[in-house]
């Protein structure tokens, strides 16, 4: 009919006290880089939408640098200016790519470095800055 489970005295189950620390070890260095890493993914997505709206805002590549710079401005990204811009040409529309290195120290000598850029382009080519 039922199975009934024998109960063993003095048998235990679950996590131990070590067990449990190392969980809440790599749990907390997760926690660590979840900290560092977030507002730098935001400043990203406040940049490509600061580019998306330069590029709405239209005129000369003057123009929408300036309105790259005032939207920087307010949205609180420091990463790229209107001058980083790459603005092209290449059809009826002008098209704006960005792309820049963001160094986040981890502890004393580890630094993690993330590459970010974005393209108003469909094609998603990222064009490239000529020095």
């Amino acid at each position: 009919m039922g199975e009934h489970k024998q109960v063993v005295p003095g048998r235990q189950a679950g996590i131990s006290l070590t067990g449990l620390i190392l969980v809440l070890m790599v749990l907390g260095f997760f926690a660590l880089l979840a900290i560092k890493i977030v507002p730098s993914f935001l400043e990203y997505r406040a940049a490509r939408d600061g580019m998306v709206r330069a590029k709405a805002a239209g005129g000369s590549p003057a123009e929408m640098r300036e309105a790259f710079d005032k939207f920087a401005q307010i949205n609180d990204v420091e990463a790229i200016r209107g001058r980083d811009l790459v603005i092209s040409r290449e059809g009826a529309s002008p098209e704006i790519s960005f792309s820049y290195e963001k160094r986040i120290p981890l502890t004393g000598r580890a630094t993690l470095v993330i590459d970010y850029d974005g393209t108003t382009d469909p094609s998603g080519v990222v064009a490239e800055k000529a020095d």
